[in-house]
């Protein structure tokens, strides 16, 4: 063909039929795509489901980043394939040693040929198809074959797509699991309200207490240990009871909505669920590092990704362990001040039960888990197509079936535990999730706070035009208000808030 030695005919000598008939089904396939995520959009919109909106247009930058990058690989494929390097450099750190490519592994990718990524391939062969020899003719190899961009480009495709699909199925099964608490808000509720149930209010003894006889076993470091043993068996089963959560949601009302006892706990609980939902469904850029480092450490022996797929596991088990260990400080708290009380009892949230004093670092931590597991799962699905099961690259069975095994594990464990576990545990640090507030609340609150540092601008810039110009300010700025003082306040309320 006209530039190269690939298959077929370049586009100059391609009927425009042929042209026409592709450029109609990708561009009908991309509209397709881009008009189900609108009208998803408009959806969750009508439903008053802003978090999920923002969490789809968060899928949707991933998806133009997702696009750019292959755009890059498609237009500098030429100028990388150009790049060439001593031969001898490409003779280590190899995920499969030169000795299987002549046995004919390489050839495994040929149960493939009749599929769609090997027209992609050939596509990208009709761009640059003389790096190979380009190299060849100075002694040299190339940085990167037509053949590795090709596979590369597949991998960063799956790799996001399956992160998207993973983190969107953990909240759907953990909001599943979560869903069965609305019996219990329900039943508190009925309680609250009823006249008889408030009038009686009885002395509760604290060591008796079901919350404070399950969580709490006495002080000594002994017990101490004791109380990390058992939350770490814990997360496992039961993690939380109908009185644990009794008594967590009595202690955010209590310490943030005392003014609404009736406060629907269960309802901010999602809501704020769904705000970390958009942080977790994206790729941030520590864990495109993570990819690199993994990539680096593919070499035929080193087993990496097998050992790769005890990460994601250990964290789960880490995290899992220090919030039901939370849980357990907020009783033992209770259980040293108290013998008995009048009422209820009521724990006390801080940020002093979490890692650093920040319980948003809980978060990052299930999003590197929820990455990383995406990232094995899809590490083997990539080679599976491109390669097959019996491929060099996927490595002995033996390694293969247990990370398999592992990233299952790690999406049940996370799923029904440990994220069930998160949206309840991360209110109990001394400040409260902006879901707090409704959506339209949300908005009004944004305005005030945009309106309140406007005000501070233009306060700033009139005082120090007087101090200046020893001139009084013009009379057309007219001073906040006592009423945009309070919304300033306001604004700087919302400034500070944390998660």
């Amino acid at each position: 063909m006209a530039g190269g030695g690939g298959d077929g005919e370049s586009l100059q000598y391609t009927p425009t039929w042929v042209v026409a008939l592709v450029c109609t089904v990708i561009v009908a396939i991309s509209l397709v795509a881009e008009r189900l995520l609108h009208y998803a959009g408009k959806f969750l919109i009508k439903k008053n489901q802003g978090a999920l909106f923002e969490a789809l247009q968060k899928i949707k930058e991933e998806l133009m980043l997702l696009g750019f990058i292959s755009l890059l690989l498609t237009v500098f494929q030429g100028r990388i394939t150009e790049i060439c390097i001593a031969k001898h450099l490409t003779d280590d750190w190899l995920p499969c040693s030169k000795s299987d490519k002549s046995k004919g592994d390489d050839k495994s990718i040929d149960h493939f040929q009749s599929s769609f990524f090997v027209f992609g391939r050939h596509l990208l062969a009709a761009e640059a198809p003389n790096g190979q020899g380009y190299c060849e003719k100075q002694n040299k190899a190339p940085l990167l074959s037509l053949d590795a961009i090709h596979d590369l480009h597949i991998f960063i495709f799956v790799l996001a797509v399956v992160h998207v699909i993973f983190s969107a199925l953990t909240i759907l099964f953990g909001t599943l699991k979560i869903r069965q608490w609305k019996q219990w808000e329900d039943s508190i509720q009925k309680k609250e309200n009823d006249p008889k149930q408030v009038q009686e209010r009885t002395v509760t003894h604290v060591q008796e207490h079901g919350f404070i006889k399950r969580r709490f076993k006495g002080i000594g470091k002994d017990l101490a240990l004791l109380s990390w043993v058992r939350s770490f068996f814990k997360q496992f089963y039961g993690s939380v009871y109908k009185l644990d959560y009794e008594t967590l949601r009595r202690g955010f009302i209590v310490t943030h909505y005392r003014d609404n006892p009736n406060f629907n706990f269960y309802k901010y609980m999602m809501r704020a669920l769904e705000y970390d939902f958009k942080r977790v469904v994206g790729i941030r850029w520590y864990l495109w590092i993570f990819v690199v480092l993994f990539l680096l450490l593919n070499v035929k022996g080193w087993h990496a990704y097998f050992w790769i797929a005890f990460i994601p596991l250990i964290l789960l088990l880490i995290v899992g362990t220090k919030l039901e260990h939370i849980i357990a400080q907020l009783a033992e708290e209770v259980g040293q001040r108290h013998t008995a009380i009048t009422g209820d009892i009521v724990v006390r949230p801080s940020d002093d039960h979490f890692w650093f004093h920040k319980p948003r670092l809980v978060l990052v931590l299930i999003h590197i888990i929820l990455f990383q597991n995406s990232f094995e799962i899809a590490v083997f699905f990539w080679m599976l197509v491109l390669f097959k099961f019996d491929s060099c690259i996927m490595g002995e069975v033996g390694y293969v079936i247990p990370r398999l095994v592992i990233g299952v594990l790690v999406q049940l464990l996370c799923s029904y535990s440990t994220l069930p576990l998160y949206a309840i545990v991360a209110q109990m640090g001394s400040s409260f999730n902006r879901a707090i507030f409704e959506d339209h609340i949300q908005v009004k609150l944004a305005g005030w706070a945009e309106n309140a540092k406007k005000n501070a601008a233009q306060r700033k810039a009139v005082n120090g035009s007087s101090q200046v110009g020893h001139k009084e300010p013009p009379s057309n700025v007219q001073p906040p208000a006592v009423g945009d003082e309070s919304r300033m306040e306001e604004g700087r309320a919302l400034e500070i808030e944390p998660k």
